[in-house]
């Protein structure tokens, strides 16, 4: 689930009671404005001055600046070649038909050409990937534990427990019915050289630093003891770390994806695997969107149980935010609808402003629907032998992940190919098969997953009551602000 920087807070509401909006007016304007209810660029006659069209003059004369011509060649019209390569999905989906139509009359030495190339791609995944997940969650539970008031540590408890609840729907469902839609359904037919699949011409051995669960202990534990310290120069250390690895995943790790489904489904169709694994996978994937629209419906259910409302009405008042994300694949993007729908709902604006971009970062129920939903499905085709007991504790690690998973395309699942690989014991083709899936319906989980932003800021409403949230409690906690900034920040690593 993508996270772009969200386009401006409109100017006549600001996101949190007693703080300036986001807004490009001069602070004085915006007070002004927000006190006496003057339009904007007139001063009220109750501060002793007249009206001055100053401001409105300049208004006039930035929007004649932005209707010229010259503002149109800054910024051109982008070609499909540029929106091509400028979008993770349609790469993965050109990367799967190219595969696919490879396969019938590529030579055997020309694909393992390909089939060399993504096993050292698969092998820098498995040496990057704990570096990732230590990079990242170091900061992501150092950072929550930074806020003063109590109200951070709720809906942080609150949004893994509905990011859980996701996840164990996705087993239940996945041991109901996997067993019978998935019937004689098999991953790989040709697993071995020797039943014919492709050998790459070499192989480099890339030992991680360590574990996948060595990489996750430590960066709890880390975490965990920094929140004790309050160390602005360990936290500080540890967001360069993180922005690091941003750069990495972004201008390394990303471009070299669609290269790598490539190989894949190239090595598939001419290994004689590829009809039977786009069938069945198929079927899993319009159960994962499926599962999605029911997890809404449960989540909002609930949620019309506990803060008391209707939850078809508060569900409806939701649905421009869903068709937002459905259209940007982009949480972040979001957070200005969200924060107007949950206040359509009745949300208190101080709470909104502070529960939906926090959300927006931690809250990702419909991410770990898809991806336990599709680990399941290839569990059950492969053959993996795993427990119950196994299973459950992949998705409880996975909501960790999910905290901390990076603010790109794909972001979400690379983190989790770690696990993937560590707990159930992915092979790369298996993990590559979660990579092409979950980014072929990634919106569908990003508007899951901001539907159900807009269903915790109800709890937490709820929760905190008549009595609202003071100043003191939200200081240090991250606000639709903090959102905007961190936005901007991550844009900015990734040019």
């Amino acid at each position: 689930m993508p996270k772009s920087v969200p386009p401006e807070q409109p100017a006549n509401e600001p996101p949190m009671e007693g703080s300036a909006a986001h807004s490009s007016r001069p602070a004085n304007t915006a007070q002004s404005s927000a006190t006496t209810g003057a339009p904007h660029g007139e001063t009220s006659e109750t501060n002793g001055t007249s009206a001055t069209k100053g401001t409105n003059k300049t208004d006039k004369a930035a929007a004649a600046k932005a209707s010229t011509p010259e503002d149109a060649t800054t910024h051109p019209k982008k070609s499909i070649g540029q929106h091509i390569r400028g979008n993770l999905l349609w790469q993965i989906i050109i990367a799967i038909i190219a595969g696919i139509g490879c396969s019938l009359f590529f030579p055997d030495w020309l694909a393992r050409v390909f089939v060399t190339y993504n096993s050292l791609f698969s092998n820098f995944l498995s040496f990057f990937i704990p570096v990732l997940i230590f990079a990242l969650i170091t900061p992501a539970i150092s950072g929550l534990g930074r806020g003063a008031g109590k109200w951070l540590a709720i809906t942080t408890g609150v949004a893994y427990g509905s990011t859980i609840f996701s996840g164990l729907i996705a087993f239940g469902t996945a041991s109901i019915v996997y067993p019978w839609l998935l019937k004689g359904d098999d991953l790989f037919k040709a697993k071995t050289v020797d039943d014919g699949a492709l050998k790459p011409f070499f192989e480099i051995e890339m030992k991680p630093p360590f574990e996948v669960m060595t990489a996750l202990l430590l960066a709890f534990t880390i975490g965990v003891a920094m929140t004790a310290v309050k160390s602005d120069t360990l936290y500080a250390g540890a967001k360069d770390l993180e922005r690091v690895i941003m750069r990495v995943i972004s201008k390394f790790v990303i471009p070299l994806l669609p290269p790598f489904i490539f190989g894949m489904f190239l090595s598939m169709g001419m290994n004689g695997n590829l009809t039977n694994t786009l069938v069945s996978f198929a079927k899993v994937i319009v159960l994962a969107i499926l599962m999605t629209g029911i997890l809404l419906v449960l989540q909002f259910s609930v949620t019309g149980g506990i803060a008391k409302v209707n939850p078809w009405r508060a569900f409806k008042n939701m649905i421009p935010a869903y068709l937002t994300a459905l259209g940007t694949s982009s949480s972040a993007a979001t957070i200005p609808v969200t924060y107007e729908c949950s206040k359509k709902n009745g949300v208190d604006p101080t709470v909104a402003g502070f529960t939906v971009p926090l959300c927006a970062t931690i809250h990702l129920a419909g991410s770990m629907m898809k991806i336990s939903l599709f680990a399941f499905a290839i569990v059950q085709m492969a053959d993996i032998d795993t427990t119950p007991a196994k299973m459950i504790g992949f998705v409880l690690m996975l909501g960790i992940t999910m905290i901390a998973a990076p603010g790109v395309p794909g972001g979400a699942i690379m983190a989790a190919s770690g696990l993937l690989s560590s707990m159930l014991g992915f092979s790369d083709s298996e993990v590559a098969i979660m990579i092409a899936a979950y980014i072929a319906i990634d919106s569908f989980g990003t508007a899951c997953n901001v539907t159900g932003d807009g269903a915790i800021a109800l709890i937490i409403n709820r929760m905190v009551g008549d009595k609202g949230i003071s100043r003191k409690e939200l200081e240090d906690t991250p606000t639709y602000e903090d959102a905007i900034a961190e936005a901007e920040a991550r844009e900015a690593a990734m040019q």
